[in-house]
């Protein structure tokens, strides 16, 4: 067994990584320890399908910290632990199991475990060539297969699935990608953020088939060879990437009998419902934390931000400060020549205001509710994504009006509760 007691952290993740560093930025100087189920070191996730599958960077530029770092500030971190069983006692302590027989004491528990790849039930999907992008092997597996395939599909329009396919695409292969739903992305953005998203990666050589029903992933040998649709085409393939969602990981949590819906349910200093254990990031089900959000509306976020903003609020309540989880939620996608920065949530809207500059590349959609700006989608467009982004931290408005001319700038008609412009 473990000697150290102290905090044990069961993810070595964004979010696992970012409550290690607060809490010893605040002065908590228990023990720490910090486990993961991989054979790597603590490593950033979102250049998995981008920067890193295109060679634009190394490995080690994806190392969250120096192993002097965490010498130095006293946080054992353990790789290659799959913990299977954890005995919890009511004061919140206990003795995390590991599936290779190691023990982990602890005297409070923080689960930053992620969510997994959502799998496909569909006939062919474990041959050879057919592949997820979640973690590190599944990175290290598709960049060595991508310069030896020509044809590649992508099945999954979401953010993963076109960020990989605007990758390959820009590396030469033949890419194909396949949406089930009518629209890309269609769960983080609107129908017109959708379309101008459409355009141009088809415009940039990849094939998108919207309503896509797939039918099966069809073999030639002892690989894959295609995919096969419900209408009977098949679409040659050297290999198969699947990026359609995650699962999250709540395995753990639900066999300690913490609530589950979605996720961990946590309330706003990140607290899970036993009153002691933390939950962070990916896993966790969250009271929406954008200010003036309707009473008991909750949220899953999926994104480094939450992890990051999230992970301090639970180290303030572990080191008895306790803060609000309040904020505007932010995102961004790198899809290919494209800069998707999302800001805050469009859930609700009743209006949008497009602007839209050609000639400069730039593409932003804004979503109203009434006449109150609750969020921005803005592609290549940073000045409107931190003019969107600083007006909702302030609840300030942005007249829509004067907004559709994609000349303005928006911090110029910003105004504040005060009726000033900022």
């Amino acid at each position: 067994m473990s000697d150290a007691a102290g905090l044990l952290i069961l993810g070595s993740s964004q979010a696992g990584v970012q409550l290690a560093v607060s809490l010893r930025a605040l002065g908590y100087d228990e023990p720490i320890t910090l486990l993961g189920e991989e054979n790597h070191r603590p490593y950033q996730r979102p250049a998995l399908s981008k920067e890193y599958l295109q060679g634009a960077i190394t490995k080690e530029s994806l190392i969250y910290r120096t192993q002097e770092y965490w010498d130095e500030h006293r946080i054992d971190v353990v790789k290659n632990e799959r913990i299977i069983r954890i005995d919890k006692r009511s004061d919140g302590s206990g003795v995390a199991h590991s599936m290779s027989g190691r023990e982990f004491a602890f005297d409070r528990l923080a689960l930053t475990v992620g969510a997994r790849a959502r799998r496909l039930l569909l006939e062919g999907v474990d041959l050879p060539g057919v592949l997820y992008l979640r973690n590190a092997d599944d990175a290290l597996e598709l960049k060595a297969r991508a310069p030896v395939v020509k044809d590649v599909v992508v099945i999954g329009g979401g953010f993963i699935g076109i960020e990989a396919a605007a990758s390959l695409a820009r590396m030469g292969r033949t890419v194909t990608l396949l949406e089930a739903g009518p629209r890309l992305v269609g769960r983080a953005v609107g129908e017109e953020t959708s379309a101008y998203l459409l355009e141009h990666h088809r415009a940039r050589g990849i094939s998108v088939v919207l309503d896509a029903d797939v039918r099966r992933i069809v073999a030639g040998g002892d690989r894959v060879a295609g995919v096969e649709l419900a209408d009977g085409t098949t679409i040659r393939a050297d290999l198969v990437l699947i990026g359609v969602g995650v699962v999250p990981n709540t395995e753990l949590a639900e066999s300690i009998g913490l609530a589950c819906d979605n996720g961990i349910t946590v309330d706003r200093w990140a607290i899970a419902s036993d009153g002691v254990t933390v939950a962070v990031g990916d896993v966790a089900n969250l009271p929406n934390p954008v200010p003036g959000a309707p009473e008991g509306d909750r949220v899953r976020f999926e994104s480094v931000n939450n992890a990051v903003e999230q992970a301090k609020v639970a180290a303030y309540a572990i080191t008895g400060r306790p803060e609000d989880y309040q904020g505007i939620p932010w995102f961004w996608s790198n899809q290919g020549d494209l800069k998707l920065q999302i800001a805050g949530l469009s859930t609700g809207h009743t209006r949008t205001v497009v602007r839209r500059d050609d000639e400069r590349g730039k593409f932003s959609v804004l979503y109203y509710r009434g006449d109150a700006i609750i969020a921005a989608d803005c592609v290549n467009a940073p000045l409107d994504f931190m003019a969107v982004k600083a007006a909702l931290a302030a609840r300030a408005s942005i007249p829509a009006e004067q907004a559709a001319d994609p000349s303005v700038q928006l911090k110029a008609i910003t105004v504040t509760s005060s009726g000033e412009h900022s």
